[in-house]
C-alpha cells in the first residue's frame, strides 16, 4: 500500500525507524530536565538546540543512505554534505532547484521529515514552553519555600 518501488532496504528503514525513537526519547528527557531546572529557559533553548540537531542529523544520515543503497534516488549522487544541504533545504521548506527527489522512497523519506519538522516546531514548541512554565512555577514554589511569609515580594 506504501509508494515505495521497493529499493529502501530494511536496514535503513530500521535504522530511521530507531533514530526517530532516539530524537524522541531525547526530547522526553530534555522536557523533563527543563522541570527540575533553576534556569527553565535557557534549559528549554538547550533541548530545543539538541533536538532539533538530532533530528537534521538522522534525515541526512537517511538521505545518505538511501542514495547509496538505491543509487538514482536522488537527482544527483549524494554526498555527506549534499545529504545535509537537503536536509535543510527540506526543513527550511526553501524550495528545491539543484537537488530533488527522483524515487518514490527518496520522496516519502523528504515527506516525512516535512511532517516531522512541522511536529518539531509546533508540537515541540508547545511542549517545551509548556516544561517552562513548569519549571518557573517549581523554581517560585522552591524559592518561596525560603523566605518567611510576606517576604519573598522584597527580594
Amino acid at each position: 500500500m506504501l509508494p515505495l518501488d521497493g529499493r529502501l532496504t530494511a536496514g535503513a528503514s530500521a535504522v530511521l525507524v530507531c533514530g526517530l525513537a532516539l530524537v524522541v526519547v531525547v526530547f522526553w528527557w530534555e522536557v523533563r530536565a527543563i522541570v527540575d531546572s533553576p534556569w527553565p529557559r535557557l534549559k528549554a533553548l538547550e533541548a530545543l538546540a539538541t533536538t532539533l540537531a538530532l533530528f537534521l542529523l538522522l534525515f541526512a544520515g537517511a538521505y545518505f543512505l538511501l542514495e547509496h543503497t538505491a543509487p538514482g534516488s536522488f537527482s544527483e549522487p549524494l554526498t555527506k554534505t549534499d545529504s545535509l544541504y537537503f536536509t535543510l533545504t527540506t526543513f527550511t521548506t526553501v524550495g528545491y532547484g539543484d537537488i530533488t527527489a527522483r524515487s518514490q522512497p527518496g520522496r516519502v523519506l523528504a515527506m516525512c521529515q516535512m511532517l516531522g519538522g512541522l511536529l518539531l516546531v509546533g508540537v515541540a514548541a508547545k511542549i517545551l514552553a509548556g516544561a517552562v512554565q513548569a519549571g518557573l512555577r517549581r523554581r517560585d514554589r522552591d524559592l518561596g519555600d525560603d523566605f518567611p511569609h510576606g517576604r519573598r515580594n522584597q527580594r
